[in-house]
């Protein structure tokens, strides 16, 4: 019976672990942004996003996350929902981009559902308000945020992308919430007068 309670134990924090800590480190503020593009949904309708696209009309704020129709991924999506036209107030594109768009109740679709899924995401959990998309794990990886034992997925970071291409900010931990009101914050300290001024 210890026996039992001790590989219980073992197993717990093995999971916690690896559910706990990212990879890798988020990539730094003032680091370049890696450029990429994606397939992904508005609405329920299929579109192309493009990173160098999006940055001429202003901030971007990608947030990724590990997997389409988990309980984690939808509150953080609906959230972001909750909060569109605020990002949009402040002048930022928003997007949420997985690598997990696959997953619907705990199981991986086949590749041609890919995009499907997400389009079944899009119009239950952003309600036309913003769009997401499927990254590589390629983009994945350039971003710093492999899932632990999981590379094709991502870990939950958030990223805030100046105009100029350049990290502002960026974001990681389980928590859903954070994610909506730090980029928020971060994407109207954008707009906020400097504190310096120059003589």
């Amino acid at each position: 019976m210890k026996r039992l309670f001790a590989s219980v134990a073992l197993a717990t924090a093995v999971l916690v672990g690896v559910t706990a800590a990212p990879a890798f480190a988020a990539l730094e503020s003032g680091v370049a942004a890696p450029d990429f593009s994606a397939q992904g949904m508005l609405g329920g309708k299929e579109f192309t996003f493009k990173l160098a696209d999006a940055l001429k009309t202003g901030p971007v704020v990608v947030y990724f996350f590990p997997a389409a129709f988990t309980p984690g991924c939808t509150l953080e999506t609906q959230l972001f929902a909750d909060a569109a036209d605020e990002f949009k107030a402040a002048g930022a594109t928003l997007i949420g981009v997985t690598g997990g768009a696959r997953m619907a109740d705990g199981k991986m679709a086949g590749a041609s559902d890919n995009l499907a899924r997400l389009a079944e995401f899009s119009k239950e959990h952003c309600r036309d308000k913003f769009p997401i998309a499927a990254v590589s794990g390629e983009t994945i990886a350039k971003y710093n945020v492999v899932m632990p034992q999981r590379a094709e997925l991502s870990d939950r970071t958030s990223y805030v992308i100046g105009s100029d291409g350049k990290i502002v900010f960026a974001h990681t931990t389980q928590k859903p919430d954070e994610h909506v009101t730090l980029t928020l914050k971060a994407v109207k300290d954008l707009k906020a007068p400097h504190a310096h001024t120059h003589n």
